[in-house]
């Protein structure tokens, strides 16, 4: 048994079965990978795979089970390599981060800039998906940590944890009818048309499931997943837009007005996640207090370690 055997079922899973493409990720021969799991195979004394002819379709019941042990083993290993690299430059490296829209372009920048004014050696990577998909480049280790405020929380493999809350905010122009109103009602707002984010960002489930308890079926106009966009369509009078809090400026965004709305759709948490089990160098920690001072080191180890209670906001 050797450490390319592992990496080939890994990488032959990740690759949804296709071992020629696994061979290529990994930068050899397909009759090589093929090769190398048939002589694991043997050793183990049971399939991994289940096979059509030659091609392989999906994971047997042991294959499930030699594939979690081959996961904790790599994340090992790649623990004990960063370990080596944490040791060998202090304050150089790596940092990738994936995170959604409004978290890199509202959030993130003044932590990133002192971040690195603080770590000026480390080379730092943002990558923007949804949250399934940077939660997922997490869990394939493609990044070293997720931010984002919807369903993060709970994904098997994730540790996460709360960073700040911020409400939904109404953004109308400067003379519009619903800036009269004490306290704006969604029977209000949903007599305009309604310019909001798409279904995955930034607590949309929040604001339909608001709406439907109502019994309320608003006139969704245009859906995005960048608040820029929809304020933009506001101010060319095309509807009322719902945004997250961050994302409205009164000195950038002079030509709209703002409305408070959490009492509607409640607040929203955003969270951080890290793989359970991964090793975090020492700036991954600077960076996530930054982020939330109250998510100091000892905390997160905590987390990460499974000791703690549920900590919230």
């Amino acid at each position: 048994m050797n450490l390319h055997q592992l990496r080939f079922v890994r990488e032959a899973v990740r690759q949804n079965y296709n071992l020629t493409d696994a061979a290529k990720a990994l930068f050899t021969s397909q009759p090589g990978v093929s090769k190398a799991i048939i002589e694991l195979e043997e050793e183990l004394g049971v399939d991994i795979f289940t096979r059509h002819g030659k091609r392989i379709r999906g994971l047997t019941e042991p294959g499930r089970l030699v594939l979690e042990s081959v996961e904790l083993i790599m994340q090992e290993i790649d623990s004990l390599k960063r370990i080596g690299k944490e040791y060998a430059a202090q304050d150089s490296g790596s940092f990738t981060i994936a995170t959604t829209h409004t978290q890199a372009r509202y959030t993130l920048p003044k932590v990133v800039q002192a971040f690195m004014l603080k770590y000026p050696k480390v080379r730092l990577s943002l990558l923007q998906g949804n949250p399934r998909q940077i939660a997922e480049m997490v869990q394939r280790d493609q990044a070293d940590l997720a931010i984002a405020t919807e369903s993060i929380a709970g994904i098997d493999g994730l540790i996460t944890l709360p960073c700040y809350q911020w409400e939904h905010m109404v953004v109308v122009p400067p003379d519009h009818p619903l800036l009269k109103s004490k306290a704006v009602s969604l029977e209000e707002i949903a007599t305009y048309p309604l310019i909001t984010y798409d279904g995955a960002f930034a607590g949309r489930s929040k604001i339909d499931h608001a709406f439907g308890l109502r019994g309320l079926k608003p006139d969704v106009l245009l859906e995005a997943i960048d608040a820029d966009v929809i304020k933009t369509y506001v101010e060319l009078g095309m509807g009322i837009g719902i945004i997250a809090g961050m994302a409205f400026d009164a000195e950038r965004d002079k030509n709209l007005r703002a409305i408070p709305v959490g009492h509607l759709f409640g607040m929203n948490i955003s969270r951080v996640a890290v793989k359970q089990g991964a090793y975090l160098r020492s700036y991954i920690y600077t960076f996530i207090e930054l982020l939330a001072p109250t998510l100091n080191r000892k905390l997160v180890e905590s987390a990460m370690s499974g000791t703690k209670e549920t900590y919230e906001l």
